[in-house]
């Protein structure tokens, strides 16, 4: 059964249509309007080998908040339903990923309980056009609407962009491992509650 989803979101701020496919090869096709977000969801979903395509318009003359939070949600929603009952799955995942003297740390939950533990810190207030602070926001609206428990936490780092990379380089990676099928648990769901 094919792990995918396609959904989109209109709003007053946004429009965004986005596929995803949890078994995939790590091929991307963003167009956010905002560079530095498209380079991050290029990164992660070649390191989470998910396919990703990715379509959105935004109030980019207001500021990148709503284009960014709003495809937080999107992809949170689209992995929910690609996972949906989340059966034969590892459902735990982490990953430490070094970018030169940056390291972050991710560890995620597939728990059906929506929850962002954020310990990273940004010298600069922007990378290119983006505001630093929204990388918060993104993850907060993914683990939000994905239904997960999701820490990311920076242990060492000073440039802002490489830190940001090792961010979503490091959810990926954790994600990646979490939604991987699991041969010996076969078609159950790996909670002793039965339901995720």
């Amino acid at each position: 059964m094919a792990r995918s989803a396609t959904l989109a979101r209109s709003t007053s701020e946004t429009d965004i249509r986005l596929t995803l496919e949890l078994d995939g090869s790590g091929v991307a096709e963003i167009a956010t309007g905002v560079g530095f977000l498209d380079h991050m969801l290029t990164s992660f979903a070649r390191h989470a080998l998910f396919d990703l395509t990715v379509q959105a318009t935004g109030d980019l003359h207001v500021d990148d908040h709503h284009t960014t939070e709003d495809i937080g949600i999107v992809l949170g929603q689209a992995l929910a339903r690609a996972l949906g009952e989340k059966r034969g799955v590892r459902r735990f995942g982490h990953a430490v990923v070094p970018m030169d003297e940056a390291l972050v740390q991710a560890a995620v939950d597939l728990s059906g309980r929506p929850y962002l533990a954020w310990s990273v810190g940004f010298g600069p207030a922007k990378i290119g056009t983006m505001d630093t602070e929204l990388f918060e926001e993104f993850f907060r609206a993914l683990a939000h609407n994905a239904l997960i428990t999701l820490h990311v936490t920076q242990l060492a780092g000073r440039n802002a962009h490489h830190v940001a990379e090792a961010s979503f380089k490091a959810v990926a990676r954790a994600l990646r491992a979490a939604v991987e099928t699991d041969p010996r648990i076969g078609d159950a769901v790996p909670s002793t509650k039965g339901a995720l």
